[in-house]
């Protein structure tokens, strides 16, 4: 890891297994730990034997004896190993790395980490630290989040019983019975194609909004094109369209190409007000809520990236 550079001994490691994986998946790749080890000697917490209560937990301790918390794993094992990390204390101190090990993953397609993961692995040794944003929405540390839509998909998707892509497409359902009532929008010391603002309240019966740090959801989504990962504001996007024409131009959306018709705001603080507003953030569903608040954490932290050219260009120096 070029980030070695940085000390004058050898930077320790701490990785942490999706534990969902780490009972089948991992017991099983036995090339895939040996390779590990090699190439970032460290600690694994993959959650069989260490006792500790959640992947959460385990960040927590690993970040306050490690120099840099690699999370290997889905969505769900970035936001909570970058929880644990923030719940330490230790955000400004440590290296974050991801190396993919789940179904959907934001991170990976957002940052150029290769799917296979002995690649990744190859690219996190030899990467680069990036100060990089994130958000915090109802006190959790988040990359991505939404309200609406696809809040009201992912919730139905982890109540049932079909896990992965093809449990996402069967929830895809709720799509259409999402209600179109008013919500009202607050932004604070922002920007949008008009020029720069203080303060603007705006309202909508947005069918989704995507409130965003980087560009992708999981499974490859470039849901929010103009998200950039370190210039300190909030990207927000308003679908202000309805189930049917939401599914017909679903390509088109999930490509990132129908965006720029859409209303969009950069903002570092935004609240939204409504009725009932399903929630998700990182995958996770967060529930129904009258208002959610969500606040830039600018420079919240180091990241390992790949020393690529596609990962630069997520930066605003790039």
């Amino acid at each position: 890891m070029n980030a070695t550079t940085e000390a004058k001994t050898p930077l320790k490691t701490a990785t942490l297994i999706n534990p969902r994986a780490a009972n089948y998946k991992w017991k099983r790749r036995r090339l895939l730990r040996a390779y590990l080890q090699k190439k970032l000697p460290g600690d694994i917490f993959d959650g069989l034997d260490d006792g500790l209560a959640s992947t959460i937990a385990r960040a927590a301790a690993a970040s306050r004896d490690a120099d840099v918390v690699v999370a290997m794993g889905g969505d769900g094992t970035v936001a909570d190993t970058l929880q644990g990390i923030f719940d330490a204390g230790k955000a400004r101190e440590v290296l974050f790395g991801v190396i993919p090990f789940g179904s959907g993953n934001a991170f990976r397609k957002s940052f150029d980490i290769p799917k296979n993961p002995l690649r990744a692995i190859d690219r996190l040794a030899e990467g680069v630290p990036r100060t990089i944003d994130l958000m915090e929405v109802e006190g959790r540390v988040a990359a991505f989040a939404s309200i609406g839509a696809t809040a009201r998909v992912t919730g139905e998707k982890l109540r049932g019983k079909v896990q992965g892509l093809w449990g996402h497409l069967l929830a895809g359902r709720r799509l259409f019975d999402t209600p179109a009532e008013e919500k009202t929008i607050e932004l604070f010391d922002g920007r949008d194609r008009s020029g720069p603002f203080e303060r603007r309240t705006v309202s909508s019966r947005f069918f989704d909004c995507i409130v965003a740090k980087t560009n992708h959801f999981g499974y490859s989504w470039r849901v929010a094109p103009e998200a950039v990962v370190d210039d300190g504001y909030l990207d927000i996007t308003l679908f202000e369209i309805g189930p049917l024409k939401y599914a017909l131009l679903f390509p088109l959306i999930y490509l990132g190409f129908y965006q720029r018709r859409l209303r969009h705001f950069k903002a570092r603080r935004v609240v939204i007000s409504g009725k009932d507003l399903p929630i998700q953030f990182n995958g996770e569903f967060l529930g129904d809520r009258d208002r959610v608040e969500f606040r830039v954490l600018p420079k919240a932290i180091r990241m390992v990236v790949p020393p690529t050219r596609r990962a630069a260009k997520r930066f605003r120096a790039a």
